[in-house]
């Protein structure tokens, strides 16, 4: 969950498989241009369902629904279908923080061990370390595919004893590492000073008082009316995918939202409607780490300077889904695309249109671990032909990812990726950090196509994860 919360993954569709070329990107928001545009991206990318918003100078210009709510049997997407926000839930679970420090109930500064005295240094680590993601507590997602661990039940406190309970990452304050076992910290703090559940919360003290009438906190994934996840193996067709089990997500990624709603929070916090002017400074302040250097991220919303313009955006992804939020608060403007289909990429279209709004966006800076072995090309190449080959060396996998790939999985694939030709080229699209290890995204070039490689090495060298989309 990055914004897995917070990043793509696997497949699109058989290789070959004949798509019609997407209309040119409109150069002004005109209405029915951009629906037919994106209408056309839908089919062009093999879509199954979106969920869009654009806000433009504090008013909505487009909401809309475009495909379907499931590839087998689905309905209409309609403006109403809420879609799995993962991610995106951390700007809600902070607002509530911020909500009941404004009802003096608590302060951001409090120490955890105010409210869960028995986790591993909770004397030293603060609300708004957690809000930062400088807590140091290990995250526990940070793979983009669903293992052993999330198709069980699990409760908040459970979770929160097995991953929040034991040795830390680094020193409290020292530096970024994206964390979702903060998030479940934080949204258990809302239940207890509270007094109720953290959805009935949301929906009390948020969702009622906006009009956010489509959207829900935690809901059983498979209630009626809500769109289904989808995903694929290796270049595989379109599937079902399985979505995680009770108690995993919650505060930090169990929100369904539409982007109609969520243009409506985006302008309501943007306008003061939410939080006092104090609160939402704080919310959207740059953290200062240990070592000097400064994050980018607030509580719950990343910031980026583009052209003068000051851009908060988050995404997210739980299995099977994906969704981007962007705001600028200047111009109260504000871009959200929903997705129901987690391996193909949604995000293009997403920067396609917040560039209608600014010319272009920032880049977190970040810590890239070093990596023992082969380089990062090299590994790329050299695992790729392994799967074409259809016999890998697990040696080189983490446990989960081994357990993933099945050997049925990589026999089944297998004729499909030799297809393309051994891979002649390697190009590296960006590199990133994620839970302690080296994320990058990666454009294999073969003779009969090209593929991208979302993949995450930790610095033993292991592959942790080998995603790939068209």
């Amino acid at each position: 969950m990055h914004f897995r919360i917070c990043l793509a993954v696997i497949g699109l569709c058989v290789v070959g498989q004949a798509r019609s070329q997407p209309l040119p990107l409109p150069t002004a928001l005109d209405r029915e241009l951009i629906e037919n545009y994106i209408e056309q991206q839908v089919k062009a990318k093999g879509l199954v369902g979106l969920s869009v918003a654009i806000v433009r100078d504090g008013k909505v210009v487009l909401a809309k629904g475009f495909g379907k709510t499931a590839i087998s049997g689905g309905d209409p997407v309609t403006v109403n279908t809420p879609f799995a926000i993962g991610s995106v839930t951390k700007q809600f679970a902070c607002a509530s923080v911020f909500l009941l420090a404004e009802d003096g109930k608590l302060t951001v500064r409090d120490k955890v061990s105010k409210f869960c005295p028995d986790l591993t240094r909770a004397s030293d680590i603060s609300l708004l370390d957690c809000m930062n993601h400088v807590s140091g507590y290990p995250d526990y997602y940070p793979l983009d595919f669903l293992d052993r661990r999330m198709r069980k039940v699990i409760s908040a406190d459970n979770l929160l004893r097995e991953y929040a309970g034991g040795k830390l990452d680094f020193e409290p304050g020292a530096r970024f590492s994206y964390s979702n076992t903060g998030y479940i910290l934080l949204g258990r703090v809302v239940e207890k000073v509270g007094g109720e559940p953290f959805p009935q919360f949301l929906d009390r003290r948020v969702f009622q008082p906006l009009k956010m009438t489509h959207s829900k906190c935690d809901p059983n994934p498979t209630e009626a009316g809500l769109a289904r996840g989808h995903t694929s193996v290796l270049l595989g067709p379109t599937e079902s995918a399985e979505p995680e089990a009770a108690g995993w997500l919650h505060a930090a990624g169990g929100i369904y939202s539409t982007a109609s709603d969520l243009a409506t929070w985006d302008l309501a916090l943007m306008s003061g409607q939410v939080l006092r002017p104090e609160s939402w400074r704080l919310m959207t302040a740059p953290r200062t780490l240990g070592n000097g250097k400064v994050s980018d991220y607030g509580c719950g919303l990343s910031s980026a300077k583009v052209n003068g313009e000051i851009v908060l955006q988050h995404n997210g992804a739980v299995s099977g889904f994906h969704a981007y939020n962007a705001m600028i608060p200047r111009t109260r403007s504000a871009v959200i695309v929903l997705s129901n289909a987690e391996h193909i990429d949604s995000a293009a279209l997403h920067r396609e249109l917040l560039q209608l709004l600014i010319k272009e966006q920032g880049k977190k800076e970040v810590t890239i671990p070093a990596v023992q072995g082969p380089s990062l090309r090299e590994t790329c190449i050299d695992f790729f032909k392994q799967l074409q080959a259809g016999k890998v060396d697990r040696a080189s996998l983490g446990e989960e990812f081994s357990l993933y790939l099945t050997d049925a999985r990589i026999e089944t694939s297998k004729a499909r990726l030799a297809a393309m030709g051994s891979p002649t080229k390697a190009e590296v699209e960006s590199t990133g950090e994620r839970g302690g290890m080296e994320a990058a995204r990666v454009r294999l070039i073969c003779p009969q196509g090209t593929v991208k490689v979302n993949i995450f090495r930790s610095p033993d060298g292991k592959i942790q994860q080998f995603l790939l989309t068209e």
